[in-house]
């Protein structure tokens, strides 16, 4: 139904001189989705409001209602095009008037909760790169034709709005930081299962696919009040440190269905580990950290193992932040398993001794577009120390790419052997007692995997060379004297 307003704002954004990227082009819809949205539910508490004689306080002052800038209608519902702001009057408006009025939320919200404070933190990091206020009239246009109002209207956008998340992956490495590919997320959460009344966290929430494929996956099947309550309110929790991945986070969990997104604004790993009390820990933690990144020497001292390794101080992060008895799946490069650094010698122990580590998934080369590394999934339990060891080894069948990604029937198999953690040509079991307790390497080695033949000595390959040449020499003779 939206798919093909969706394609014709890329359109308008594509000919905008201040719109260049993939990345530019989720920003800019992102914010313009958001008022939208925001228009659409106001609206519609207006209405349930009046219908039980009550009076609707807007959020949003009647002067900078979607209605009179970027919509105005006629009494007959026609859009209005004279007194619709366009060209340098349209930009002056947003740039002078409408974002800093949306920013001042954050100064006059009664908590970081509300959906106040969303509004002041996404428009005090978002910026207008609209250059033509003519091609913004378009694109809002187009716009105000999308609709939030019933549940399958926001599912398609919920839809649309990942398609055009994936195409920023898609662009390079840049983009593919905020997008992890959803069959992974799906099958990381089918094996951890979260249950309602959990606190389900990603602390690298990009752009919150973790939880919104965790609140899908909850989401199924006859809910009570309570239960939907519950899930919109104190279940998902996140935080992210970039401006433009913290606005699609916010974007896409509302999208998904949830009003008021429990995302932070924050550098995660800037928090003291010693300073996480019992109320700060979660039952589940679902999450991609970023990897190959350095964080300055001040935020190390946060942490009890001192590494410069970004991934590596998340996962410090997670395992401290899970309550005793939490579940948690993370990703994090391959080479974490058999790295001989102090650090992750250190890291290694201490998920062995303070987590179960009961299953590691070896993704195959090209799982992450851009990413240009081989990447494993850690499924651990806290509380109890590692007895056993389950690895399976995914492998398609064939190279991964951009027309040839991931999807759910390859990782079909994994989450039905995981469940009994049992043995076949791709999955096998590593005692911890064979885990070498010096390097505690944890290194994904397939015993299943038939050995390759033994290299020749070379001594045999001279040697048969040697024979070869002189069998040529032989039948060149012949022929010579068939001449």
């Amino acid at each position: 139904m939206f798919q093909q307003t969706f394609k014709n704002i890329d359109d308008v954004l594509w000919k905008e001189a201040g719109c260049t990227t993939e990345l530019d082009y989720t920003e800019q819809t992102s914010w313009m989705l958001f008022l939208k949205y925001l228009d659409d539910l106001e609206q519609e508490r207006a209405m349930e409001a009046e219908l039980v004689g009550k009076t609707y306080e807007f959020i949003i002052d009647e002067a900078h209602h979607w209605s009179k800038w970027a919509a105005p209608k006629k009494a007959d519902g026609s859009f209005d095009h004279d007194t619709a702001l366009t060209g340098d009057d349209l930009i002056q408006y947003i740039d002078n008037e409408l974002f800093p009025y949306l920013k001042g939320f954050k100064q006059r919200a009664t908590g970081p909760d509300t959906i106040e404070y969303k509004i002041g933190e996404i428009f005090g990091e978002i910026k207008n790169k609209f250059q033509s206020g003519y091609s913004l009239r378009d694109a809002l246009e187009l716009m105000d034709a999308l609709r939030f109002r019933s549940q399958k209207e926001k599912h398609e956008l919920s839809h649309l709005y990942e398609a055009k998340i994936k195409n920023m992956g898609n662009a390079g490495r840049n983009g593919g930081e905020y997008y992890t590919p959803r069959p992974l997320i799906r099958a990381m959460v089918q094996v951890v299962k979260p249950k309602i009344g959990e606190r389900i966290y990603d602390g690298a929430a990009g752009s919150a696919g973790f939880l919104c494929e965790a609140y899908d996956y909850l989401r199924q099947g006859e809910l009570t009040t309570n239960e939907l309550q519950t899930l919109q309110t104190k279940t998902f929790y996140g935080k992210e440190k970039k401006s433009l991945a913290y606005v699609i986070a916010i974007m896409n969990m509302i999208l998904h269905g949830i009003d008021t997104p429990n995302i932070i604004h924050t550098n995660t790993l800037a928090e003291n580990l010693a300073d996480i009390q019992n109320k700060d820990r979660f039952d589940v933690v679902l999450a991609n950290p970023p990897f190959g990144g350095k964080e300055r020497a001040e935020v190390q001292q946060n942490f009890p193992i001192k590494t410069g390794e970004t991934a590596f101080l998340f996962l410090q992060h997670f395992i401290k932040t899970l309550k005793a008895g939490g579940r948690g799946a993370v990703v994090i490069k391959n080479t974490f398993l058999s790295n001989s650094d102090n650090a992750s010698k250190a890291l290694r122990k201490e998920l062995l001794e303070s987590c179960n580590l009961h299953a590691v998934l070896d993704c195959p080369g090209g799982t992450f577009l851009g990413a240009g590394v081989k990447t494993v999934v850690l499924f651990f339990d806290k509380g109890a120390p590692t007895r056993k060891v389950w690895y399976y080894q995914l492998d398609p069948g064939r190279n991964m790419g951009k027309t040839n990604s991931l999807n759910d029937d390859d990782l079909k198999e994994f989450v039905e052997l995981q469940a009994s953690f049992a043995d076949s040509d791709k999955s096998w079991s590593v005692d911890v007692t064979d885990i070498d307790p010096d390097s505690f390497d944890l290194s994904v080695k397939n015993p299943n995997t038939p050995e390759a033949e033994p290299l020749r000595d070379p001594e045999d390959i001279i040697t048969e060379i040697v024979s070869l040449d002189a069998e040529s020499a032989e039948i060149l003779e012949n022929i010579r004297g068939m001449l």
